[in-house]
Formats: C-alpha cells, structure tokens, sequence
C-alpha cells in the first residue's frame, strides 16, 4: 500500500521532534504508518522513539549491536556548555514539580522565572544587562535544541517541552550532579590558589 504521507513524514523527524499538539495530520500519520517508519530508520542505524502519552516522537542513534558493523553517526552529539547544562536541569526539575502540582499538561513560564531559576547558580555581577544577555543567549540555545519554544505573540513567554523529560533522565542528572560536584571544587581549588598568592 503506497502513502503519499510517509516521505514528508520521514524527513520531518529526520529534522526535529515531532509534537502532537503542534502537528496533528503528522502526528496521526506517524500513529498510522509507524511499522513502516521504524522498519525505514532501522535500516540507517536509527530508532524510532514515540511516547504517545506525553505527544512527541523523535530519533535517536540505534545502540551498537555485538557483532554488527558500526554505522556512520546520523545524529551528532551535540556537547552542552555549563550553564545550558544547567537550565536544562532546573526546566527539568520545575516540571517535575509542575506536574505533582498541576493538572494542566503545559509547563509554560516566563523569562523572568528561568532568569530567577539560574541567577542563583551564578557568580554575583554588577552588569545586570550583560548577565541577562548571556542567559538570553543560553535560553536560544535551548529553543535550538527544541526544549523550549517561544509562545506566538509573547516573546517573553515559553512553553518547556514534555520531551526534555526522556533527554534529562535520572542518569543525565546523575552525571551532571558529579560534573557539578567537579566543578565546584574546580572553583574552590582556584579560589584558594588565588587567595593564597
């Protein structure tokens, strides 16, 4: 049986995360065919992700097989600064208390509340405007990488997707929590070396 709906469908996930709410034909397209999609990517090394109960699919790098040639990576790591890090940690902690909290199922906040989520994780300044430009900057890159999106007509206000919930897992938290530990006492053995010189 032919789709016509199965290469634009494809090719969307090839470029981002695929969202219920924010595309419904696609989203019911890839519900219909979704033996078909897997059986596609399978074949490129990739897999198909889709939590129906959260409203995204999306595609991650297939696990190297024992045995099995290595594929050519697809999908690149993408390596995360320090303070992008960081946000994502506290989005991902402010929607887990969202959702005990809440029965609504999007997490949306201001600039205001991410800037008041991370000043406390940052060293104090007296340029307030070079502080908010830097965390400005760390918010697009998290747009970019598709855990936030500006909401339409209030450009101060952002909805964090549901999908940060499979990318910032209890092992990523982990992980981060002892590269934090490092960097601390990176920040510590530097303040002393200063302090005694």
């Amino acid at each position: 049986m032919d789709d016509n709906r199965l290469p634009p469908l494809l090719i969307a996930l090839l470029q981002s995360v695929l969202y219920r709410d924010i595309d419904l034909a696609r989203w019911q397209a890839l519900l219909d065919l979704q033996a078909r999609v897997r059986d596609y990517y399978v074949i490129i090394g990739l897999e198909l992700i889709v939590d129906e109960a959260e409203g995204y699919a999306y595609l991650r790098q297939r696990p190297v097989v024992e045995g099995a040639a290595e594929l050519p990576r697809l999908l690149p790591r993408r390596p995360l600064s320090y303070p992008v890090s960081l946000i994502l940690v506290l989005l991902r902690k402010k929607m887990a208390e969202f959702d005990v909290t809440s029965s609504d199922s999007r997490l949306v906040m201001s600039r205001e509340e991410i800037v008041e989520l991370i000043r406390l994780f940052l060293p104090d300044t007296v340029n307030e405007v070079k502080l908010l430009n830097r965390i400005d900057t760390h918010i697009n890159k998290i747009i970019e990488l598709g855990f936030l999106r500006r909401l339409a007509g209030q450009d101060q206000q952002f909805e964090v997707h549901r999908i940060l919930k499979a990318f910032v897992d209890a092992q990523w938290l982990n992980e981060f929590e002892q590269r934090l530990t490092d960097y601390c006492n990176h920040a510590q053995a530097t303040l002393l070396s200063e302090d005694a010189s």
